[in-house]
């Protein structure tokens, strides 16, 4: 686990251009988001995702089949919804 939290190379994930994953890396199937949590993800390109939060001890598992093959469009909204639900379960 601490190998996939590590993450991998931020500057050659940076230059794939994911522009809703700025910070990111990506190690070993799992997206590495580097936020204040440390969260990490595995995702699929419909939208499907296995959000882990170790700091607000959650796991939010998503079953999706959007029509278009690109998390981009959907990761403004998501990214930001599942820190919420961590924020919130961390007050609680």
């Amino acid at each position: 686990m601490t190998n996939i939290k590590t993450g991998g190379n931020k500057k050659v994930f940076a230059k794939a251009g994911y522009k809703t994953l700025v910070g990111g890396s990506y190690r070993s199937m799992w997206w590495v988001f580097h936020n204040k949590h440390g969260a990490f993800a595995a995702r699929g390109v419909h939208g499907q995702t296995i959000y882990v939060d170790p700091l607000a001890q959650m796991v939010i598992v998503r079953f999706s089949s959007f029509p278009t093959a690109a998390n981009a469009q959907i990761d403004p909204t998501t990214l930001p919804a599942f820190q919420a639900v961590a924020e919130y379960l961390m007050k609680q």
